[in-house]
């Protein structure tokens, strides 16, 4: 099997866009560059489908690397024959050749090695077949110093027996699918656990019972966790009696005395072998399903989160907000530069209202500020009502936003070498107010983990997370493209075919040389070679470029194309962007070539109409309910205003301007059946909400969107 045919099975898109794809990974082309700019090559096919043939490359690979190496171990031990051969050779699943491998695997010494040093093996191939009678007589002849009597004997036959029973293909393929269709995963609470201080979160499972193939990610993923804090045992099993009923179908062949014994070994082989490998495996492979489940949440939320409306180039005070410890903050110009700092105490214990309120409007009077960024953590909502008592000389928006990961920020190596001069408080006052005016440019400074944004992202696979939540970055930043003078190395790093490297290359060139005069200097750049250049010189934007395609999604090697079109119109290239009108007029079919086909003419069109625009809508001002400042505030039935902040399968998280989020399970996000959340809401969208159930013990609040 070639790799084409391997991805076809597993992809629906025609062989030969397949095809161009794989050429063009092997080109190390990237996936944004592959979906955007190789069109018609590709078919059209999106960046989600070309990410998966990369991955089915991927697999394919290591599937290939795997048989190399159990077909040379099989060799080493001399038993690949023919037969087995072939049968590894045809296999592209790697369960399947794990169980072909299984009897040539070096493990521990098992029973079955003791009985055949012993010289049982004969024993054990003559009650296989079953014809025997009287094998208390056969089993005294294999008796010696290691095998005292007849008992011991049969024994050890019996431990070969369950042994080639466990490595028996169709017996585990069986019993491997009835334990992916009809297991049940069950706990218990461990005894003593039941009244530990932190059980009451885990309640729900000191006795639960559910099929497993059924058991949605979320609460499976709770489960494991309840299990790795020691406050339940988890067990997966199968009905054993419906699995041993099938192997002694399939291996008692009559009811002569070697049935007695081969029941044993069956009974023996399921217990000690069997059902615990096939029980962890089904549980690991539920897992690995609950992973993908909930790194795709934490995906789509970060992908959201990430392309979160932008206020733009807007000078900003930033505040993060406290009590004792005052509410810091800074004033930043429209690049996101630190102008000022300061902190100010207009809440309890100090109260110094009158003070703060009168260096905040100063502050807003000197540096021209044109928004207010209120973290939405500890004293949010009593800094929000403070500053919307201060009477401004100007408009001013104020805007609460999420201060998820800027404590993360504030400390990391990026914060320190970005603000040498000052402390965490100021850099994460700083976070604050950037991740207003650009939270794409902002948050790709923090690790995605930190951003909070998921179920359970800490349970699950964190190689595979990072693989994934790395991809979802770099899609969004290409998206939007980025202008390469006000960029940070942080959001350079993550350009298509730039990396870390070449985005310290690129800040230390800015930083000598000066902003960037158009694309082609990028060449310029240190260790930045053709292909860097071709892969990302069009995700980057050059807004007082000389030629205005420098600052749009046009790649530089259209330019002529471009230059033709404008010409045919009789206009300079300047006169043609942002024209439509002038733009419909063009028939993309005359421009087709051997480098260009129409799907690329077409969007080259797309965007000559509006060039460089930020696909990210802008950012606007929300209002929560004034009254409501606590979880105490909250009154059963209340309708308010809220934001959405977060994201799983079993529902949303609102912000209602409380410190707890409240919960909208997925059943009460409208009428009717909701099989995907995100069909209904997305991350920061505005919902009105009805408060249905208050748990202040447990700062737990439930709401309802069917109003």
């Amino acid at each position: 099997m070639t790799p084409l045919q391997y991805i076809s099975q597993q992809v629906s898109a025609p062989a030969k866009s397949i095809e161009n794809t794989l050429k063009l990974l092997s080109e190390d082309c990237t996936i944004p560059f592959i979906s955007r700019y190789r069109k018609d090559m590709t078919g059209n096919l999106d960046e989600v489908v070309i990410e998966q043939i990369a991955k089915l490359n991927a697999s394919f690979d290591s599937i290939i690397k795997r048989k190399e190496a159990i077909l040379k171990s099989i060799g080493e031990q001399n038993g690949l024959t023919p037969e087995l051969s072939k049968k590894i050779e045809a296999s592209f699943d790697l369960t399947e050749l794990e169980d072909l491998y299984l009897p040539f695997k070096k493990k521990r010494k098992t029973k079955a090695d003791t009985a055949r040093e012993n010289g049982l093996e004969p024993l054990a191939k003559i009650i296989m077949a079953q014809n025997a009678d009287d094998l208390d007589f056969i089993a005294s002849k294999y008796l010696n110093k290691n095998v005292p009597n007849e008992d011991e004997a049969l024994q050890g036959a019996r431990d070969i027996i369950a042994e080639w029973i466990n490595e028996n293909m169709y017996i585990r393929k069986t019993l491997r699918r009835m334990f992916q269709r009809k297991s049940a995963i069950e706990t218990k609470v461990v005894k003593g656990k039941q009244d530990d201080e932190n059980a009451a979160k885990f309640k729900q499972y000191f006795d639960w019972n559910e099929n497993l193939s059924r058991t949605p990610s979320h609460r499976l993923l709770a489960m494991l966790r309840a299990e790795n804090e020691g406050f339940v045992r988890l067990n997966v099993s199968i009905e054993k009696d419906e699995a041993l009923d099938f192997m002694e179908d399939n291996i008692i062949k009559n009811k002569k005395e070697t049935a007695v014994h081969l029941e044993k070994a069956i009974a023996d082989s399921y217990k000690r072998l069997l059902e615990p490998a096939l029980s962890n495996e089904a549980l690991q492979e539920a897992k690995a399903k609950a992973d993908l489940n909930s790194i795709g949440v934490f995906a789509g939320n970060l992908s959201q989160l990430l392309l979160a409306p932008p206020l733009g180039e807007k000078r900003i005070l930033a505040i993060d907000p406290g009590f004792r410890s005052g509410c810091k903050i800074v004033c930043l110009d429209e690049k996101g530069d630190l102008l000022y700092n300061e902190t100010i105490f207009p809440h309890a214990p100090q109260n110094e209202s009158a003070i703060a309120m009168k260096k905040v409007k100063s502050m807003v009077n000197a540096y021209k500020i044109e928004a207010i960024s209120i973290g939405n953590g500890t004293a949010s909502r009593e800094t929000e009502f403070f500053i919307k008592k201060i009477p401004f000389d100007r408009d001013v928006q104020v805007f609460v936003v999420s201060e998820a990961g800027a404590s993360v920020y504030s400390a990391s190596k990026i914060a320190r070498e970005e603000f040498p001069k000052y402390d965490v408080t100021v850099r994460g006052a700083v976070s604050i107010g950037r991740r207003l005016s650009d939270p794409l440019a902002e948050l790709v400074k923090i690790d995605p983990k930190a951003i909070g944004v998921g179920q359970y992202q800490h349970d699950v696979d964190q190689t595979k997370l990072k693989e994934e939540l790395d991809t979802v970055v770099v899609r969004c930043v290409n998206s939007v493209g980025i202008n390469i003078n006000t960029a940070s190395k942080s959001l350079l790093s993550y350009v298509s075919g730039i990396g870390e490297k070449l985005a310290e290359n690129i800040v230390a060139y800015r930083s000598e040389n000066g902003p960037f005069q158009d694309r082609k200097e990028l060449k310029k750049v240190p260790r930045l070679g053709d292909k860097a250049y071709q892969q990302g010189v069009a995700f980057i934007r050059i807004p007082s470029a000389k030629n205005p395609l420098d600052n749009s999604a046009v790649h530089p090697e259209s330019y002529g194309v471009v230059e033709k079109m404008a010409k045919d119109l009789k206009l300079s290239v300047a006169e043609l962007i942002g024209k439509k009108d002038k733009t419909a007029l063009i028939d993309a079919s005359k421009y087709t070539s051997e480098t260009i086909g129409i799907l690329g003419l077409k969007d080259i069109i797309k965007e000559l109409e509006k060039p460089g625009l930020d696909p990210r809508k802008a950012a606007k001002v929300f209002e929560f309910d004034s009254t409501v400042k606590t979880i105490s505030d909250l009154r059963t039935g209340m309708v308010l205003p809220g934001i959405v902040n977060n994201i799983t399968n079993f529902g949303c998280f609102v912000d209602v301007g409380i410190k707890e989020s409240g919960l909208v399970h997925i059943s009460q996000l409208k009428a009717g059946f909701v099989s995907d959340v995100n069909e209904v809401v997305k991350l920061h969208q505005h919902v009105q909400v009805k408060v249905v159930e208050i748990d202040e013990a447990r700062k737990r609040v439930q709401l309802t969107m069917i109003l």
